[in-house]
């Protein structure tokens, strides 16, 4: 197996990991992780209608219009036509679905600040932080 199979799997490996623990700092009861995912692509891209969300979470209409009704119902997004294609329904995030979010980053963020500065050195936070970069690097890289 050449090294960069070898170094691919690990990291692979370590990211789901640590994505698992990050899930753990989320409250029981809260939005589904589906439904967070959601609402924070209207948080960072704006409106978005229901085929514009599932396409970007790689879901089915039908399985993203399940979640955004009942975020609907929860008072986290509302809908609004498009004022380009009335046929269209935007949807938007609400305040309170702006504050969950933030709220969710926060909590995230905090337990993470935690752990490394609880288990890492300085050093090994700076490798860290470039490692960061590079798999943003990754994330981009075409299909």
């Amino acid at each position: 197996m050449p090294a960069s199979d070898a170094a691919a799997h690990e990291i692979r490996t370590s990211l789901f990991r640590l994505v698992r623990r990050l899930r753990q700092e989320r409250p029981e009861g809260e939005v589904s992780y589906s439904q967070l995912n959601a609402l924070g692509w209207l948080e960072r891209e704006g409106p978005k209608t229901n085929a514009e969300l599932a396409a970007a979470e790689r879901v089915t209409p039908q399985t993203m219009m399940r979640a955004t009704t009942e975020l609907v119902t929860s008072g986290l997004i509302s809908r609004a036509d498009n004022p380009t294609d009335r046929r269209q329904v935007l949807l938007k995030i609400t305040a309170a679905g702006s504050t969950l979010v933030r709220e969710d980053r926060r909590r995230r963020d905090t337990f993470l600040a935690k752990a490394m500065d609880a288990t890492l050195t300085p050093t090994e936070q700076d490798l860290l932080h470039l490692a960061s970069r590079l798999m943003d690097k990754l994330s981009e890289v075409p299909q």
